[in-house]
């Protein structure tokens, strides 16, 4: 989580009303967002256990940032005093005046939410959801307002990643994606404008487009898994903090960067369908972390010391970004 700059004056923060739907790994992350910056927050969720679970790990999570310097410890216990878990949604939903959706990635099931919330909530409510990949528009479609509906892409986790894709769907109105904007800069985050829904967005595009051809390289024998992962941590990844791919492509050159493409790109992976490789570890079940075993071995000692270098990675790097 991005400090806040200073959180918002009092009487501004509780006329805005936010509620968070789905209490799992991203629902409490932005629930803690916004309760840290001032506003109410209602966490619902359909899981009892989930929803009694969130308020500690809001806790856990502030606390381990107030040891790095990133939260302060006396906003700890107002912004969990902001925060209220409700069951029911149509309850939750009735003051709402900003709502974030973050449940499962399942168009059926966001179409059938957002439906209800379009009937439960206030009509000035903005409606957004987490979505990372699935159609705005196809999310909208069965709910009566949809200007109103809009995408907030957040980043795992959210209380440290700042950007946010704002993503308009075909009747999204621009007071919507504008207000929407305007209210993730207030809390801390890096909004930006999608112009266009698209399946994907902007950042999945381009991280499942690298991720096809890292896939395809293991399958085809190229290099081992190992080997790809190093080639990004201590190659180009390294850079790409401060140098976007763009930016490197004009930097070079676009005479040699089109020089490039008019060899490569006929030599990359372009298969419109998931590798056989992929298919194939899911179905024998070797799912990475969660199993020990995926494109490679995983103890728990190490797959457990990589979500500790990556926390740690992140918390400096916002310490390296802190806003003044």
């Amino acid at each position: 989580m991005l400090p806040v700059r200073g959180g918002r004056p009092k009487e501004e923060a509780a006329s805005k009303q936010v509620l968070v739907v789905g209490a799992g790994l991203m629902g409490h992350g932005i629930a803690q967002l916004f309760a840290y910056a001032g506003y109410p927050v209602t966490l619902t969720d359909v899981s009892a256990e989930a929803l009694a679970a969130a308020p500690e790990r809001i806790r856990g999570n502030l606390l381990r940032m107030a040891e790095q310097g990133l939260a302060d410890p006396e906003r700890i216990e107002p912004a969990l005093r902001l925060l209220r878990t409700v069951g029911d949604l149509e309850v939750a939903a009735r003051d709402a005046n900003f709502v974030v959706e973050a449940v499962s990635e399942n168009l059926e099931l966001k179409q059938e939410l957002f439906r209800r919330l379009d009937s439960f909530c206030p009509p000035e409510a903005i409606l957004a959801t987490n979505t990372s990949v699935i159609s705005i528009t196809e999310i909208a479609a069965k709910a009566v307002r949809q200007g109103r509906i809009v995408g907030t892409h957040f980043w795992n986790p959210p209380t440290l990643v700042p950007l946010v894709e704002v993503i308009p769907g075909e009747q999204t109105s621009p007071e919507t994606v504008e207000s929407t904007f305007n209210l993730l800069t207030e809390v801390g985050k890096h909004p930006v404008r999608v112009k266009r829904d698209v399946p994907g967005f902007v950042g999945n595009r381009l991280q499942h487009a690298l991720w096809r051809e890292a896939i395809s390289i293991v399958e085809r024998g190229i290099a081992d898994a190992d080997v790809v992962d190093e080639v990004v941590k201590f190659g180009f990844g390294i850079r790409l903090p401060v140098l976007g791919p763009l930016e490197t492509a004009e930097l070079v050159g676009l005479d040699l960067t089109l020089a490039i493409h008019d060899y490569i790109l006929k030599h990359l992976e372009n298969s419109p369908a998931p590798s056989p490789l992929l298919v194939d570890k899911v179905a024998k079940g070797e799912l990475g972390f969660k199993t020990g075993r995926g494109l490679r071995e995983w103890s728990p000692e190490g797959a457990q010391r990589v979500r500790t270098d990556l926390e740690a990675h992140l918390f400096q790097w916002v310490k390296g970004h802190r806003v003044s």
